[in-house]
This record gives structure tokens, sequence and C-alpha cells, in this order.
């Protein structure tokens, strides 16, 4: 676990051999983006929210600018999955707990 947490982090020089140590990298950016990506639609929830919505947020650079395109992208890579579906995976994985994460919005 320690391992996994340190290979999150460029910096660390921990380089991600593991699945857990890819997953976490893969996962964790996606998941901020997708929350802030959830939280500008009309219904604030993750419910209604599809991979074409995320992949067009991602093409806006003033959107969620701290967030390195490149990360998200590199992580679906590390997983061997195309983008769009890495991204409907996280989705669909924040869809199960979208009650305990406060993004079922009004849906």
């Amino acid at each position: 676990m320690r391992r996994a947490v340190l290979s999150h982090a460029d910096y660390s020089g921990v380089p991600r051999e593991t699945l857990l140590e890819k997953t976490l990298f893969a996962c964790d950016e996606m998941a901020g983006f997708v929350t802030a990506a959830t939280l500008v639609r009309p219904s604030k929830s993750v419910l209604d929210l599809e991979a074409s919505s995320v992949i067009k947020r991602m093409k806006d650079k003033a959107f969620a600018r701290g967030v390195k395109r490149e990360d998200l992208r590199a992580g679906a890579e590390l997983l061997g999955l195309p983008l769009d579906a890495h991204i409907s995976n996280v989705i669909a994985s924040m869809r199960g707990e979208a009650d305990a994460l406060g993004l079922r919005g009004s849906l």
C-alpha cells in the first residue's frame, strides 16, 4: 500500500509496477476530474454523466486547469484501456457510490 501511494507521485521516483500502483494512479486523477465534470452539469449528478462529456471537458484547457491531461491519458494507457473505456469504468464505479460521494445531484 505504501509503495502504491509513493508511486502515485512522480516526484517520489517510485515506478508504477503492480496493478494496484497503476490503478491508483489511473483512477485518482480521473475520479477528481469526473467529479469536477459532474458538478458543472445542470443536474450535478454523476448518474447522467457520459464519457463523451468528460472527454469534451478534457479538451477545454480552462476547465480544471490544475489537472494534467497527460496524466489522465497515461493512466488509461497504464491499464491498457482506451481513454473512453477508462472514463466509463470510473463513472460506473462512482455511480455506485453517488450518494456517499454527494454526486446524486437532482436525479
